[in-house]
This record gives C-alpha cells, sequence and structure tokens, in this order.
C-alpha cells in the first residue's frame, strides 16, 4: 500500500491521497465536527480528499494537523472507522431511508449476473445499510458502498442516454439513486420518489459522504 500523501491543491488547499480509502468518510466526519484551526471545508472522494482552508490560514500547519488527524484514525480494518463507531461502520452518522420500487428494466439481468434471482438481488439491496463514500458526477449523486459487497457488478456494456430522476442503481461495488435525468451506464433495478438534490432545502443534498442509507422495498 502506498504511503498517505498531501499535495499542494492551489494557494488554499491540501489534497490528501489516502493510504487506507475505506476511512476517507471517518476522516470527512472527524474534520467536519471539530475542524482544525485554518480548516473550511473538507471533501471525500474514492481515494483522496480536499481539504480548503480558510482566507489568511496557516497554510503548513494547517496540512501537519491534517495528517496528525488522519494518522489517528484507526485502521479500516478494525471494525470501526471511527471512535463513536457502534459496529456498522457508520459511526453514529444519520442513516436515511429510501423506499424503493423494485421494477428496474436491468434487474432480471443483475440477477443473471450474479446468478441469483431478482428476489435475491431485492433481498440483498434491502438487507444491508449502505454507506454514502462521496458525492460526484451530479449535485447530490451518492456513491454508496456495502460492507458485504454482495451486489458487485459492472456498468452496462452500452450507456443509457437519459436515465430518470429516482433510478436507483448498482454498478462496480456501488448503488446510487440518480438525482436527476441523465445520461448514465449503471445498472437500474428500481425507482424511487425520494428527492436527493434540492437546491431550496438547507442541506440541498439528501446525503452526504458518511451518511447511512437504507433501502425498503415500498409496499412491504
Amino acid at each position: 500500500m502506498n504511503p498517505v500523501r498531501l499535495l499542494p491543491a492551489g494557494d488554499r488547499a491540501w489534497l490528501l491521497e489516502a493510504d487506507d480509502p475505506a476511512r476517507l468518510p471517518a476522516f470527512a466526519r472527524s474534520l467536519e465536527r471539530e475542524a482544525p484551526e485554518g480548516v473550511e471545508d473538507v471533501l471525500p472522494a474514492a481515494r483522496t480528499a480536499l481539504v480548503t482552508l480558510r482566507a489568511g490560514a496557516d497554510r503548513e500547519a494547517a496540512g501537519r494537523e491534517v495528517l496528525r488527524r488522519w494518522r489517528a484514525l484507526p485502521a479500516s480494518g478494525g471494525g470501526a472507522d471511527d471512535a463513536d463507531d457502534d459496529g456498522d461502520g457508520l459511526g453514529g452518522a444519520e442513516v436515511v431511508t429510501i423506499p424503493v420500487r423494485y421494477d428496474g428494466e436491468d434487474l432480471a439481468d443483475v440477477a443473471d449476473l450474479l446468478g441469483t434471482t431478482p428476489e435475491d438481488v431485492v433481498a440483498r439491496h434491502t438487507g444491508t445499510t449502505w454507506r454514502c463514500a462521496f458525492v460526484g458526477f451530479a449535485p447530490g449523486f451518492g456513491y454508496l458502498t456495502s460492507p458485504d459487497r454482495r451486489l458487485v457488478v459492472p456498468r452496462r456494456r452500452q450507456s443509457r442516454t437519459a436515465v430518470p430522476a429516482g433510478a436507483v442503481a448498482l454498478a462496480d461495488g456501488y448503488s446510487a439513486v440518480y438525482p436527476r435525468r441523465s445520461p448514465g451506464g449503471w445498472q437500474v433495478v428500481g425507482t424511487t420518489d425520494a428527492v436527493l438534490w434540492d437546491p431550496a432545502a438547507d442541506p440541498p443534498a439528501l446525503l452526504r459522504p458518511g451518511s447511512g442509507v437504507r433501502f425498503v422495498r415500498e409496499g412491504a
């Protein structure tokens, strides 16, 4: 495994390249709960975290503290991803419930890829607490990971030119809900009426890095 690196990103940010990416959500929560002096924001991604500083902050001092906080986190293999973890890997983060109609066009194909039945795919999807690892692609699009990794399927061979808002999908070990109509190549297994992105809301995104997500079958 490569060592952790802290790289300058412009004149007011550091980019942390993680040696243990599974700890990134816990790292972001740690900085949100108690930000080091000079730190304004932290944005985790799949393998990195962008730490933005306030104007006039001591860049080097903030960087040293960011690294110290990263190294103080428990290893992801230890069964907890921060000091408040209760065993679900969420560290006490909020858990959002999303009702789903499992009527997706790709549900049968996903079952075939996994060598199982559509009903089992639904059971697996609803039977775990997912975690929002990071947000990207579009505002409100959360990349959700599952600790049991029982729904790892590839993207579709042919992307769709338009996936409707509310499509619940799987790809490359992640699940997600499309917050708006957009092109996409993920395997669509269902649909939801949940609003993932509302500019008038505070906060506008339903999901944040570190949030837990439980999918429930609508009408069950």
